[in-house]
């Protein structure tokens, strides 16, 4: 579904990523783990082209993303990301920020937006939130909302930079768990993040970046347990010794 061949992107004379080459299947979760700068949220970034990239390529199905020609709307109608930041629109209730997207962008009927919203409400346990305004909720409470905002646009993939790194760690479950349910609906999920148990438990693949470039991919359990290269084995290690 999604396919990235010698991805490179710099700042100035600091090169960010580094020749990424990586591929996901429709309904995949690959988790991408690495120390701060390793290149995760530029990854990111350049496949929703919020990043213009230095060479590569980039192709969600038969569209490629790195094609200059390419209508850019038209594209991210097809994926959606959610960042470290909640970015809600703070003038709008909870339910226009749901519905914003879906009524301007596909056309969806008002009436179908809202009962979609509701239903998403539902999942995540906010229905009594429709009409509040963002800043009366927690920090939990708006990234859930950020959360299924995207999931309201049907993304065909959802990205996610760090969606817990800004929150209390007392809030962080109550997001991780509305994560693990989009996963297990089957959506295809790239999330980078620092939640080494989450992507233990949830991904399907574990990518480790060190320095812009992929050092290691594979299943959790062998990544976790028996990381093939001894880079992969100190950034465990360190983490470990952190918790």
């Amino acid at each position: 579904m999604l396919r990235i061949r010698a991805l490179r992107k710099s700042f100035g004379d600091h090169v960010v990523l580094d020749g990424i080459d990586l591929d996901v299947a429709r309904g995949e979760v690959v988790c991408l783990i690495g120390a701060s700068g390793s290149g995760k949220s530029t990854l990111l970034r350049c496949i929703d082209m919020l990043e213009e990239t230095d060479d590569g390529d980039i192709h969600l199905g038969d569209l490629e993303l790195t094609d200059p020609a390419i209508d850019q709307n038209r594209a991210r109608a097809r994926i959606a990301m959610v960042f470290q930041a909640f970015n809600l629109f703070p003038h709008m209730t909870v339910m226009q920020n749901l519905t914003l997207g879906p009524r301007r962008v596909k056309q969806v009927p008002h009436r179908e937006a809202e009962a979609r919203a509701r239903e998403l409400l539902a999942r995540v346990g906010l229905e009594a939130k429709a009409y509040a305004y963002p800043d009366s909720l927690s920090g939990g409470q708006q990234q859930r909302v950020a959360l299924i905002r995207a999931v309201a646009m049907d993304p065909e993939l959802l990205l996610l930079d760090e969606v817990t790194s800004a929150l209390d760690p007392l809030l962080v479950t109550e997001v991780l768990d509305v994560i693990r349910e989009l996963a297990r609906e089957g959506r295809t999920i790239v999330m980078a993040t620092h939640e080494m148990d989450f992507a233990r438990e949830c991904a399907d693949r574990i990518v480790f970046l060190s320095g812009g470039r992929i050092i290691e991919s594979g299943p959790p359990e062998q990544v976790f347990t028996a990381p093939r290269d001894q880079r992969t084995a100190q950034f465990l290690a360190r983490h470990t010794a952190r918790r």
